[in-house]
């Protein structure tokens, strides 16, 4: 046996500490936009999750993924494997959702962006004031803050 086989390497060394020094200090590792390991039982949360790994893919009209994804196809995508069913449209998923106030509003729920009556644009929420969503054509999805009062709110149930 080399002395390579009996002694872990440094990396292995320090990942040990690392998770050690966390656990008996009781902290958590906190990822933006992502929930708990409590938490991420429902699917909700789950959805929330499946959003937030597709950050960086590009908008596309009409899309529903996986590559590529329009704001409600991106929320049908993450509910979908998260085993909820939505409709297609944003409009079509409000009217399928269960309405709450802002108040009452938590880590994946969905945020529904309207004009007067009109839906037009929908995300997941992401706590602190932010949703994962698919913006606009040339644009990602992406975490972002959300920019406006016009706004609903939805649990999926």
């Amino acid at each position: 046996m080399t002395a390579l086989n009996r002694v872990p390497s440094l990396m292995a060394r320090a990942g040990t500490a690392s998770a050690l020094t966390i656990a008996a200090m009781g902290s958590s590792i906190v990822v933006p936009g992502l929930a708990s390991e409590a938490a991420a039982a429902t699917p909700a949360t789950k959805a929330l999750q499946i959003a937030a790994s597709k950050k960086g893919a590009p908008y596309q009209w009409g899309a529903t993924g996986p590559r590529r994804f329009d704001c409600s196809g991106l929320t049908l995508y993450s509910f979908k494997k998260a085993g909820k069913k939505l409709p297609r449209t944003a409009a079509q998923q409000y009217n399928r959702t269960r309405h709450i106030p802002a108040r009452s509003r938590k880590a994946g729920d969905l945020v529904f962006f309207h004009s007067g009556s009109n839906v037009y644009h929908v995300g997941i929420y992401a706590g602190k004031n932010k949703i994962w969503h698919a913006p606009k054509t040339g644009d990602v999805v992406r975490l972002q803050k959300i920019w406006t009062r016009s706004v609903w709110y939805g649990r999926v149930s």
